[in-house]
């Protein structure tokens, strides 16, 4: 057969009508038992298999498809996230499909292809993408999650770290280290956790008695944003106790600055991060730092998608992941709550 097997050569094959070929590949419909051994049989022999995009589309139905839109791939933890995601996608039916996103995209090419291919839902895993690309969602109804993220429509589902608890926890860790003087090292571009949980740290430190003694920032989130943090930090020669990164990934890129411009390990400030990464318990880092378990958060996103498929309509949650600290070498701590 030089194209590919259809319905209808199974069909055939089978000694079967079209539509019951059909119902034996729609999952919950009626077919006799022993049909149904004959259509698959029929279809194995054949290499058939059943096009469901090209079904939703013509049927005008959800086509199981799950839009994954993504950015910063680099950093490890969001790697880690969208794997979790696709094979909990994958194990409840539905098909995981990536969209990456990076800034300088068109949003509407993303948009047009959730909508064009009849996606049954999606989950934004970042604070980068455009906040347009979740009210499209919205708007169009598709059932939305945003991990992260700013609410953008009461029927749009949230899942996002518990940022007071993380800002609080990072100046404990900070002053349980005896720092009293402190820099908060970030990125310049925004982002809705990490600027929350920044608000939350600061005014933590006054409730400590510390002093925040200033900021520096790389323009991202990752090892190079944190380069040129730990490099402004000591352009500016304002030695501080302790440091707070806005996440593990910068925290990394600033002590390797801080090794780069050839500062003893014994002069360095006290570090706290964020997310303990894999890499942050490397013995080269050793990073004491805030756990955000992806386990967690990718359960907690499946849950959410799947109620606001079975539920459209109803108003969405927000559910709220929790942190823990984890106390490494960077503030001469060895222990794990």
């Amino acid at each position: 057969m030089s194209r590919s097997p259809r319905a209808s050569d199974v069909a055939a094959r089978a000694g079967v009508s079209r539509s019951a070929v059909s119902r034996a590949f729609t999952e919950g419909a009626s077919v006799a038992p022993d049909t149904r051994t004959r259509i698959m049989a029929a279809a194995e022999e054949l290499g058939y298999r059943v096009n469901y995009l090209a079904r939703s589309l013509k049927e005008a139905a959800p086509s199981k498809l799950v839009a994954l839109v993504v950015s910063d791939m680099d950093h490890s933890l969001r790697a880690r996230l969208v794997d979790l995601l696709a094979r909990r996608l994958v194990a409840r039916g539905f098909r995981p499909v990536l969209l990456p996103w990076s800034q300088g995209d068109d949003p509407h090419r993303v948009i047009d292809m959730m909508l064009n291919y009849n996606v049954s839902g999606a989950i934004v895993t970042s604070d980068t993408p455009p906040g347009e690309i979740s009210q499209q969602c919205a708007r169009f109804g598709v059932p939305l999650v945003l991990v992260n993220k700013a609410p953008v429509d009461a029927r749009a589902a949230r899942v996002v770290q518990d940022t007071a608890s993380a800002g609080r926890m990072a100046a404990e860790l900070l002053h349980e280290a005896g720092c009293r003087r402190v820099l908060y090292a970030g990125q310049t571009r925004a982002s809705f956790t990490i600027d929350d949980r920044r608000r939350v740290f600061c005014a933590a430190l006054d409730d400590l008695g510390m002093t925040l003694a200033g900021e520096v920032t790389g323009p991202s989130q990752n090892h190079a944003g944190g380069m040129v943090a730990a490099g402004r930090y000591l352009a500016a020669k304002d030695r501080v106790d302790g440091v707070h990164c806005a996440n593990d990934f910068l925290a990394l890129g600033f002590i390797d600055g801080l090794r780069h411009a050839g500062v003893p390990r014994r002069d360095w400030p006290a570090i706290v991060g964020c997310d303990d990464i894999a890499e942050a318990s490397w013995p080269a880092y050793d990073l004491t730092t805030l756990r955000q378990d992806p386990e967690l958060l990718s359960e907690a996103c499946i849950e959410a998608l799947a109620t606001r498929i079975a539920h459209p309509n109803s108003l969405a949650e927000t559910r709220t992941i929790s942190v823990a600290a984890v106390r490494r070498g960077t503030t001469r701590k060895t222990d794990i709550d």
